[in-house]
């Protein structure tokens, strides 16, 4: 068995593959160490695979623009096919509806800037495309425990709509496609190989120390392991000059019977209902995937142990989102039994992810991912690869920040957005929004 590569990925989850493939693709002689079983089993397997744009920021306006370029393009970006079939982008057009507070003008400049196509609608609109829909104004977003849950609304939403939007049917084929292309690009992955150390040599990492006691030397080590990034950095004894924190967050999404008139031969758009603090979409089953956006009035069940939570659905959190939905689209009907999953998010303490060098030479992260990073799989793997690069060519990320133009909409994105040393943005959502 080989023990010694250019670099180490930890973790093989959609992110961690596309860094993987990336490198490989850069003719970095790579090893891929993953604790589960098969590539995306972790959080990528539970991930709704929204394709949206509107985010706060311009890096991740114009990260999921580039990437939903390459989702269409899928087996040109990833340069081969997969005996396993290919993940498809379903373009189902999205809807975000608006909040009170809430300034929209901001976000649909960056789309201007960026490019993506865009329509305001008001709530006569809203009607007109989507009959299915109330469009009562419900804020704030109410637990199910108080009575003013079933208020008559006060006032209208409107929204903006992006024809663009859409989801990845199948997450973990997505990951399964990625990891292939890296393994024809010359990577070896390995699973059920959980990473006990993080080896050094002086100020430099040298490889990592498997749970088996193998050693496998590597002067670049890329920690891209979701809610289990934070064990891993500790591993380095890098944490103490990250200003932006991650820590693991249990989420459950839930499917029901999709209400008549949704589905209309295809799966039915994805709506961002801040609202009332839900999302939806449909699925190529004919069914409704429903999840949360962190409204105020929901507990947000932060994990000690990644690997110690409730992996089934829970009838509480069940009820509050799918009945909330329900308020938004009245047709549809609430099961009694909970049907859905839970998994779990790496979050950052502004929700937006860490793709950054350290302060031990050679060791990279791509962390605080979960929630709001799927879509942007196709670059994530880009920007480490540039970071890496300039790097191990003696630049200093930290005071010389590294750019990226991206290949296909010609962008560019100075990648400090996403340093671990960043203040909090103030210009996050604080929610799986971005």
């Amino acid at each position: 068995m080989k023990l010694t590569f250019d670099a180490v990925v930890v973790g093989a989850g959609v992110l961690g593959c596309s860094v993987a493939h990336a490198l490989a693709r850069n003719g970095l002689d790579v090893c891929v160490v993953e604790r589960g079983p098969a590539p995306g089993t972790g959080s990528t397997s539970a991930s709704s695979a929204v394709v949206r744009y509107n985010y706060s920021t311009w890096a991740g306006v114009a990260a999921a623009w580039e990437s939903k370029h390459a989702w269409e393009a899928w087996e040109e970006h990833l340069g081969t096919s997969d005996d396993a079939g290919m993940a498809r982008f379903l373009q189902t057009g999205g809807l975000q509806l608006s909040q009170p507070g809430q300034n929209p003008e901001k976000v649909l400049g960056l789309f201007a800037r960026a490019g993506v196509p865009c329509e305001e609608w008001d709530a006569g609109t809203i009607r007109a495309h989507m009959p299915f829909l109330d469009t009562g104004r419900y804020y704030p977003p109410r637990a199910l425990s108080d009575p003013g849950f079933w208020a008559e609304p006060h006032g209208e939403v409107s929204g903006y709509w992006m024809p663009d939007s859409g989801f990845i049917d199948d997450p973990q084929l997505a990951a399964h496609n990625l990891a292939v292309a890296a393994a024809k690009a010359g990577a070896d992955l390995r699973y059920r190989t959980a990473v006990a150390a993080i080896r050094r040599r002086g100020g430099r990492v040298s490889g990592v120390t498997l749970a088996d006691g193998t050693r496998i030397g590597a002067p670049v080590v890329v920690n891209v392991a979701g809610p289990h990034s934070a064990r891993i950095s500790e591993m380095a004894g890098v944490l103490d000059d990250f200003t932006i924190k991650t820590r693991p967050l249990r989420q459950e999404v839930h499917e029901v019977e999709a209400p008549p008139g949704y589905h209309t031969g295809e799966p039915g758009p994805l709506v961002a209902d801040l609202d009332l603090g839900t999302y939806f979409r449909g699925t190529p089953g004919g069914g409704v995937l429903i999840g949360g956006t962190e409204p105020k009035c929901d507990p947000l069940q932060w994990l000690d142990d990644p690997d110690d939570y409730q992996y089934r659905a829970t009838k509480p959190v069940f009820d509050a989102q799918v009945l909330r939905v329900a308020r938004r689209m009245p047709g549809l009907r609430v099961p009694e039994v909970p049907r859905g999953i839970a998994g779990v998010y790496d979050v950052a303490d502004d929700w937006i992810p860490i793709y950054d060098k350290t302060r031990l030479d050679g060791y990279y992260v791509a962390i605080g991912t979960s929630g709001n990073q799927f879509k942007n799989a196709p670059v994530v793997g880009l920007f480490l690869a540039a970071i890496i690069e300039a790097c191990e060519s003696g630049r200093n990320h930290d005071t010389d920040p590294v750019e990226v133009t991206l290949p296909r909409t010609g962008h560019t994105i100075d990648l400090a957005h996403y340093s671990r040393k960043r203040e909090i943005n103030p210009d996050s959502s604080f929610s799986v929004m971005g």
